[in-house]
């Protein structure tokens, strides 16, 4: 069934379902009153009660999980690659996300006194309004008058909520998982606030190698700089932050302050060598061990940091010796498996099985961080949890991500990159010039995947004058009709 509507100033557009559910859920999700969360059974200092959490609250936390960490990343890396599959993949998630709120005012059992992951939620589905209503209204093709400006911007709006959407459900789960258990307040808040930051900040810097090391080396080759060089540089900056909140100034010196403050002063330090080490005499970029060096250091560091549980000692330690690992194998695959080359193929698609190797490694030092403040200590030295029980469920979580973010790079290729160019082979001795000889249709898929756009969401004018003027592959056929599916 669809519904079809013309007009003299407008072209005749076509709605179908997939357009229609989107606005009748987000539509009925607006009406929705929130039920008013008693707190009658939350002991006095306490933010949570006692009560278990009910069945219905279990299918909120799953069905959120499945939308915001699974369906909606995917759905990003289809618009990213235009696929016809972006709009039935984001539909799909929208609905669960909906489910999932309803359920969330649904629930009985453990009650919850105000916090963070009610507040963000807000956030979070004003984003994801904002990304269907753009979706919608780039989908009509209105290209008259201030449309034609106004669509220009929605394009760049649409991509980057697109894009920013999987980083705030990151946050949200977090959010989550905190309120759920009732952790973070007061005293320790700033304790919860390192581990998680920079928890998240290991598992996205793995996260970040990992997409130049599968999809980013056409990128990296494009700005004139080694990789090193942007590894220095946030190295660096985030020293200077480290060096200046870690302790109170003007207070008196206490616990972890000087070897929290004196590691920020490290990463400042060697960052700026990193940057500086990052070219050649002749402006050409270089590789260096500098922020491998960090990476070490910082786990030796981690791996002696006092704690005042045996738990926390340990599972510190593991943490520790995780992040030495993932430098010493930075430092082995620049040196040893690359030979300071950038990669091993013109296009970086053939990366050796040891470069997987660091990426994976600091994501499951994030995750380890992140599940070693002192409640979450406490609580499992409580019920008898051992480090060893504890430090593996960990390393299966860095193993679930690590493969779902292998299997979103390997759909952005396979969608960006036709299989034939990437099986050619690139031959040692170049062309006669003695330059080496470069996929051009590989290249082209790239660039083309890497324009905000959408399949669908570009006119016919639009796509011919983008041809025409940057040269890439032929003009496209013009459509007789428009039709939104």
């Amino acid at each position: 069934m669809s519904l079809s509507y013309s007009s003299p100033r407008w072209p005749s557009v076509t709605f179908r379902p997939t357009i229609l559910a989107p606005l009748v859920l987000i539509f009925l999700t607006t009406k929705a009153a929130g039920h008013e969360h008693h707190m009658e059974d939350i002991p006095e200092g306490e933010f949570v009660s006692p009560d278990p959490i009910d069945t219905i609250l279990w299918i909120h936390i799953m069905i959120q999980i499945l939308a915001f960490g699974l369906v909606f990343p995917t759905g990003m890396v289809l618009g990213i690659t235009r696929s016809r599959w972006h709009v039935p993949v984001q539909t799909f998630g929208v609905c669960l996300a909906i489910v999932g709120y309803f359920l969330a005012h649904a629930h009985k059992g453990r009650q919850f006194a105000p916090n963070i992951h009610a507040k963000f939620a807000t956030t979070i589905t004003i984003a994801l309004v904002a990304q269907v209503a753009l979706g919608i209204y780039l989908r009509l093709h209105l290209e008259k008058g201030i449309h034609a400006k106004i669509r220009r911007y929605s394009i760049l709006a649409h991509g980057v909520v697109g894009k920013a959407l999987p980083v705030l459900s990151w946050v949200q789960m977090l959010f989550g998982g905190i309120t759920a258990l009732g952790f973070c307040r007061e005293d320790h808040l700033g304790q919860c606030l390192a581990h998680f930051i920079m928890g998240s900040a290991f598992i996205g810097y793995g996260i970040v190698l990992t997409i130049l090391l599968l999809v980013g080396q056409v990128w990296l080759k494009r700005t004139g700089r080694s990789q090193e060089f942007f590894d220095s540089a946030i190295i660096a900056a985030w020293g200077c932050v480290n060096t200046f909140t870690e302790h109170r100034w003007g207070g008196p010196w206490v616990r972890n302050d000087l070897q929290h403050t004196s590691m920020g002063i490290v990463w400042w330090c060697a960052g700026l060598v990193g940057m500086w080490l990052s070219r050649k005499r002749n402006g050409e970029p270089k590789r260096n061990l500098l922020p491998g060096m960090v990476i070490l250091i910082t786990g030796w560091a981690m791996s002696s940091h006092p704690q005042t549980l045996h738990l926390s000692t340990m599972v510190h330690a593991v943490f520790g010796y995780s992040l030495m690992a993932a430098g010493a194998a930075r430092m082995i695959e620049i040196s040893f498996v690359l030979k300071d080359k950038s990669t091993l193929s013109e296009d970086g698609s053939d990366a050796n099985s040891f470069q997987y190797l660091t990426p994976f490694l600091l994501c499951a030092s994030g995750f380890m961080f992140m599940g070693a403040t002192e409640e979450q200590m406490a609580l499992l030295a409580s019920v008898g949890v051992s480090h060893v029980a504890y430090v593996l469920i960990l390393y299966s979580f860095a193993f679930m991500l690590f493969l779902f973010v292998n299997v979103l790079l390997h759909l952005y290729a396979v969608q960006a990159m036709p299989a034939a160019a990437a099986s050619k082979p690139v031959h040692a001795n170049g062309n006669a010039n003695g330059h080496v000889r470069t996929n051009s249709e590989a290249v082209r898929r790239i660039r083309d995947a890497e324009e905000f756009e959408l399949e669908g969401l570009m006119s016919d004018e639009e796509s011919s004058s983008l041809d025409s003027g940057t040269g890439h592959g032929p003009r496209r056929p013009a459509k007789s009709t428009q039709r939104v599916e």
